[in-house]
């Protein structure tokens, strides 16, 4: 997992071409864009974005996937995530591979963190996450998710 500001994220386009156009995307991200899936490099690279309230954590699940890392990037709004390594989980849901997800109990222990406006996270096929949880209350969010297909 990497933890950053947008605007600090030019030195993470290292990592691949499929990250750079992520971070070049939502560089130039426009606020008005609507929801829904908006693709960058067809469906190598592809962001969805989405408007939501966060809520207790007890009323999200824990998730990993294997073909594509996230970049959640945070354009308003504040949300706590919850973190876990793969190994430590115990899968509830099996994994879809046409959804690309696999959903897991909550572990004894996890880690938390916070993503306010224009803070993005990279997740990685062994970070388990869960998102979208309350911090201190209720936060309408605004996200977008860039997805990159990995590369066997």
């Amino acid at each position: 997992m990497i933890l950053g500001s947008l605007a600090d994220s030019a030195v993470h386009e290292a990592l691949g071409t499929g990250i750079a156009a992520g971070f070049r995307w939502l560089r130039a991200f426009d606020a008005a864009i609507p929801d829904g899936r908006h693709a960058i490099e067809g469906d190598d690279v592809f962001a969805l974005v989405s408007s939501y309230h966060t809520g207790p954590s007890t009323e999200k699940r824990f998730e990993a996937h294997r073909a594509h890392l996230d970049i959640q990037y945070v354009a308003s709004g504040t949300e706590r995530v919850l973190h876990a390594p793969l190994g430590s989980l115990r899968s509830v849901q099996p994994y879809s591979a046409p959804d690309d997800v696999e959903f897991f109990a909550d572990p004894p222990q996890s880690s938390s963190f916070l993503l306010g406006t224009g803070d993005f996270a990279i997740f990685h096929p062994g970070d388990a996450h869960k998102p979208g949880c309350m911090a201190g209350g209720r936060h309408a969010v605004r996200k977008v998710v860039v997805k990159v297909r990995l590369r066997p």
